[in-house]
């Protein structure tokens, strides 16, 4: 892969990413406020710099992986005039779909490329270069930005234009919040009825209780490896992440018109959680509080 790749937000996603995207044989330059993550980066093959406009320099693609809106919109508004014409902005935060289209304007109305390309496949896939990711953009936008994805991600699907991809993303969210509190309930009965975790994992994994919040983050250690729940639930998508999607999830529906009763329900859990445990770590450890019965 040729061209130099500007990565702005190097975290638990970002990072391994933008390292991914080294081992396909771009230049990557990035940037993180938090120190760890930049050296983090670093060892695997990033040009840490000291600021966005430092990475963006000459870059033949920009891309983010940022917080929120305000952060992607404030990081386009400091880099669309000073970046090369038709320069690749690939934004793959999660953010309210306002605000994506809102950036892809700032970038093409200074003649750039823009995409929003937000991501599933939570650490692990990003580690293993098999994320999914949502794409919002205009068809030559989406095909200058499909190799770079598919450098970082097994599945690129193209949702339509500006926005669609974090459309896709937020309803995609909002099925994995309320999932993950089901299998983390049913986990909590099992014990209570004396099954073993194993055991109900064999079950559902192969039956119709089949999910990814089941069968690649499991919220229970042993079944499956990789899962944060073997690390004390550190690292993985944080709960506080998962707090923020299903807020957009129903900050959206409430502009459509669409009930979504279990939707706000998981908010409201993950809210409770969050609250009591704090952001930090992996969604799936909302179970050590249902199996408490502190929600």
């Amino acid at each position: 892969m040729n061209g130099t790749v500007a990565f702005l937000g190097l975290g638990n996603m970002g990072g391994p990413m933008a390292a991914n995207l080294v081992k396909a044989g771009a230049v990557v330059r990035g940037f993180d406020p938090v120190p760890d993550a930049l050296a983090k980066a670093g060892r695997g093959g990033v040009l840490a710099t000291t600021g966005a406009a430092a990475a963006a320099r000459d870059a033949d693609v920009i891309i983010t992986m940022l917080p929120g809106g305000r952060h992607v919109l404030d990081c386009y508004a400091e880099l669309v005039s000073r970046a090369r014409p038709g320069t690749l902005f690939l934004d793959c935060s999660t953010i309210d779909v306002a605000d994506a289209r809102a950036a892809a304007a700032l970038a093409t109305e200074a003649g750039h490329l823009a995409v929003d390309a937000p991501v599933s496949g939570g650490v692990v896939g990003a580690a293993a270069a098999t994320l999914t990711f949502m794409v919002g953009g205009e068809t030559a936008a989406f095909t200058a930005a499909e190799p770079l994805l598919r450098a970082m991600g097994a599945r690129v699907v193209h949702c339509g234009s500006s926005g669609a991809g974090q459309a896709a993303k937020i309803c995609n969210n909002l099925i994995l919040g309320v999932s993950m509190i089901a299998v983390s309930e049913a986990f909590v009965l099992g014990e209570r009825l004396g099954l073993t975790h194993q055991a109900l994992f064999d079950v559902a994994s192969a039956a119709s209780g089949q999910c990814w919040a089941l069968t690649t983050n499991c919220p229970v250690p042993g079944p499956v490896p990789a899962s944060p729940a073997n690390r004390d639930y550190a690292g993985g998508f944080a709960a506080g992440l998962m707090l923020k999607d299903l807020g957009l999830a129903a900050s959206a529906a409430a502009a459509q018109g669409v009930r979504t009763p279990l939707g706000r329900a998981a908010a409201d859990l993950f809210a409770a959680f969050v609250e009591r445990d704090g952001p930090g770590r992996d969604f799936s450890a909302i179970i050590t509080a249902i199996r408490e019965g502190a929600l």
